[in-house]
């Protein structure tokens, strides 16, 4: 066991093969299943939720522990979060966040919901489809803030795009102004993804 934790690698593979073992107790050998519209449903759903995870999970670690410790961590040390652990945690995050919105789509697509709530059920007074729709919308607003805001100004910030110290100090600081706005945004959207459920 301890050969396989202390991997991540293994520690993934061992994580995917627990869940199909799963996925093969509660489905396939309950009473079956086909590669009909429900099954892709729910795969897109269970993709939607842990790329969801990650991404709101990195974002909450983002404005919870790291920019509001970062005065306290001695300049000499500054680096390694700089030029290591930033990056790479940018890369899951903006990743996870073109993830969660492509597989999001998906799933209200295959669940025939797609236009109703990207239009806030315009026609059809669903509320279930408005609150995802409101929700779906505040979740592409804040993608876009990762992708176009928040990444071309920490490439900058952090120092993987040259420029000038003025520019390094004022992207420094619309990234984390932006990211602010997505963790601002990230519990009404949450609550209108899971209030969703409840609405008919």
């Amino acid at each position: 066991m301890g050969n396989i934790l202390s991997s991540l690698s293994k520690t993934i593979h061992a994580s995917v093969g627990l869940m199909f073992l799963l996925f093969v107790g509660l489905f396939y050998l309950n009473e079956g299943f086909a590669f009909d519209t429900l099954f892709w449903s729910w795969l897109f759903r269970y993709i939607h939720v842990v790329v969801a995870i990650m991404w709101i999970g990195l974002l909450w670690y983002f404005n919870f522990v790291q920019i509001p410790n970062m005065a306290k961590i001695p300049d000499e040390q500054k680096p390694a979060i700089g030029k290591v652990i930033a990056p790479a945690a940018l890369f899951y995050f903006r990743w996870a966040a073109a993830f969660t919105v492509l597989s999001g789509l998906l799933l209200a697509l295959f669940n025939g919901y797609l236009h109703d709530a990207m239009t806030f059920s315009i026609g059809s007074g669903v509320p279930k489809h408005t609150a995802i729709g409101i929700g779906m919308w505040l979740g592409i607003i804040m993608a876009f803030n990762v992708w176009f805001v928040i990444w071309p100004n920490q490439k900058r910030a952090l120092g993987i795009v040259d420029c000038d110290s003025d520019l390094k100090a004022k992207s420094a600081k619309t990234a984390m102004l932006f990211s602010r706005t997505n963790t601002l945004l990230s519990l009404p959207m949450l609550f209108t993804m899971v209030a969703a459920q409840n609405l008919y």
